[in-house]
């Protein structure tokens, strides 16, 4: 097994508290190879449906690939912008969404529900635990990086056809995640959207439900 030893002494409770969606706070620098490589293992090391592994990542660092991505993603926010009320508008409009070219580094997670053949052992009958194994790379990936004090942000304001083309991704595998990384200044304390009153987190006690599903927790 891959030696995923770091000089972090942070422990997985502290990098899940810590870890946020980060935009704005890319220092500039460039992840350096060794942590990249440290924070993949991570990932490729995450649980799998029937052990197909059905992810893979696209390290993305051409500047020019990095601009045309950010100017389509600028597209679909000023989309998404035009489509929401006065008052959502104005709560949107100064949430940063992205840090595609300041990160320096894009990691583009795939899934391809063709790994493993026809009879994957534990998806017959819940199809999506596939793409679920992929999230689950992400998950690892993005704790590894807080681990090593680097910053991750989920870019998801993209046409999927767009990326496939844009990467040359061959057909049945699909991009289901556009990963901005690299360090950062700070890490918030408070969540973006809780920041700039987007939406508050929901008490743990909300989501907790015994026995039965009783309906939306308030």
């Amino acid at each position: 097994m891959t030696d995923l030893s770091s000089p972090s002494p942070m422990s997985l409770y502290s990098a899940i508290a810590s870890r946020r969606d980060v935009r704005a706070e890319f220092s500039g620098d460039r992840i350096d190879d060794g942590v990249l490589r440290r924070i993949l293992s991570a990932a490729h090391q995450a649980p799998s449906v029937g052990n197909t592994q059905p992810w893979d990542f696209v390290v993305v660092r051409s500047s020019d690939t990095l601009s045309t991505f950010a100017t389509h993603v600028q597209e679909q926010r000023c989309a998404f912008a035009d489509s929401l009320p006065p008052d959502r508008r104005a709560t949107f409009d100064p949430i940063r969404i992205e840090g595609i070219e300041t990160s320096g580094t894009g990691i583009v997670v795939t899934y391809d529900p063709s790994r493993g053949g026809r009879h994957v052992l534990g998806r017959a009958t819940v199809d999506d635990t596939g793409l679920f194994s992929a999230v689950l790379a992400i998950e690892n990936l993005w704790l590894a990086a807080v681990a090593e004090s680097i910053g991750v942000g989920w870019v998801s304001f993209y046409d999927e056809a767009f990326l496939t083309e844009l990467l040359d991704i061959p057909d049945p595998v699909r991009p289901i995640a556009w990963l901005c990384v690299g360090p950062v200044t700070e890490l918030q304390r408070v969540p973006d959207l809780e920041r700039f009153g987007w939406r508050r987190g929901r008490p743990l006690d909300d989501a907790i439900h015994h026995e039965k599903y009783r309906g939306e927790s308030h």
